[in-house]
């Protein structure tokens, strides 16, 4: 098979190092099959599976009292959504590169409205519990989108499409509790999951009249061979485990404000309510939004100094989020400068992993989302923990060191370099 040529890439410095300074592009790759009309559908899908991860959180109490489960009991739903979506990341995420992008995408669309159908009409706990895990593997969906997306455009593209895909991933996650918690007060908590079914089928149409033929399959042979070679990814591709160490980090970081802000501001002497505390997710969508430029830093060469201004940007970030007892602007400013960091990182993380080995983008983006799952699921435990023992100003302290470690990362990585 013949590859096209195409017009030289300017690419980061670190990338440029990992692969070798060449890109291997595949044949379609040598223009952009990516209209922004496309990579705004993208965004909206991605926006709606990962929003189905989330939904559960502040319905929790809601679902214990309806199936008769102890409150202590209940959060094992977060748990079984999260295991899911784990398992999804390592077993299905990589098919990208084996199966039609297309049927896939469309495939696990339609799965995943069957799960959050079958959310909703749970009447036991088993059946729920059952469903939320394949609600977590379908949600996977997300990153063979994103994947795609990084296949269709063209090199010069790549960053900013990726940006934008991934704004919608961040949109999701942000305003699912906002949206859960209101489609509640009208519908109760299982017209959240029946509702979120009809909008995947909706979205499933709509894809599958617009979106692109999937190109040719990039891997070859069995689907064990594929597993294995994601794992071999983290052997052999360095701008992976470099760029993966900065994703556990920033969302360790994350997780750790994400989880924890709602233990100050429901105590005194705040003691704001739900919806008013969901209205900081706003907040967060502001700076995400921001941050989708980063993309497009990455494709013009500057994505090595976009990460350690950004870094450096989530350490200071704390500072005025410690003031929350004091001042609630303070917290707005905080949550803007944490979001727009996390998400500038994340960008740029992803569109350098897509430069160093573009036929191989849905591994590769499954291998890495494993640290993003490791960094979140350890915030969320270190948060909880520091809070209920030292309180927030010691979150705060220890959501900077975190963020500050992922600096002095960036800034070792600087000096071993020359």
């Amino acid at each position: 098979m013949a590859f096209k040529p195409h017009a030289p890439v300017k690419m980061d410095s670190e990338a440029e190092k990992f692969s070798g300074g060449h890109l291997q592009v595949p044949q379609a790759w040598g223009t952009s099959n990516l209209s922004r009309y496309q990579t705004f559908l993208f965004a909206i899908t991605c926006a709606m599976a990962v929003a189905n991860i989330y939904f559960a959180q502040p319905l929790l109490e809601s679902m214990a009292v309806s199936l008769s489960v102890s409150p202590g009991t209940i959060g094992v739903v977060v748990t079984a959504t999260q295991a899911g979506y784990a398992i999804g990341l390592l077993f299905i995420v990589p098919l990208g590169d084996l199966l039609n992008r297309k049927k896939l995408i469309l495939t696990q669309m339609l799965l995943s409205a069957l799960a959050l159908g079958a959310v909703g009409l749970s009447q036991d706990w088993g059946m729920l519990l059952g469903a939320m895990v394949l609600v977590g593997l379908m949600a996977v969906v997300v990153q063979v989108v994103v994947a795609y997306a990084a296949a269709l455009a063209s090199p010069e593209q790549r960053g900013e499409a990726v940006g934008i895909v991934t704004s919608g991933v961040v949109l999701g996650i942000l305003l699912a509790r906002f949206v859960s918690g209101a489609v509640a007060d009208l519908a109760g908590w299982r017209g959240v999951y029946l509702v979120s079914a009809v909008l995947m089928v909706g979205m499933a149409l709509v894809l599958m009249c617009t979106m692109p033929a999937s190109t040719t399959p990039s891997a070859k042979g069995s689907y064990w061979q594929l597993l294995r070679s994601v794992f071999q990814l983290y052997l052999t591709e360095r701008t992976l485990r470099v760029r993966g160490t900065f994703a556990l980090l920033i969302f360790a970081a994350f997780s750790v404000l994400w989880t924890s802000m709602v233990l100050p501001l429901s105590a005194p002497p705040l003691s704001l309510s739900h919806t008013q505390i969901g209205l900081f997710g706003l907040a967060g969508v502001a700076g995400a939004l921001a941050a989708a430029r980063a993309g497009r830093l990455a494709d013009q060469g500057f994505g090595n100094r976009t990460t350690g201004f950004a870094l450096a940007l989530l350490t200071l970030s704390w500072l005025p989020t410690a003031l929350v007892e004091h001042s609630l602007l303070g917290l707005v400013v905080g949550v803007v400068l944490l979001d727009f960091a996390v998400q500038a990182v994340h960008v740029t993380n992803q569109s350098l992993i897509f430069a160093a080995r573009p036929g191989a983008q849905s591994r590769l983006l499954g291998a890495y989302m494993c640290f993003y799952s490791v960094g979140s699921g350890l915030g969320a435990i270190v948060a909880t923990y520091t809070y209920a023992h030292f309180g927030w100003v010691a979150v705060c302290i220890l959501g900077a060191a975190i963020s500050g470690t992922a600096l002095l990362y960036w800034l070792y990585l600087g000096l071993t370099s020359k």
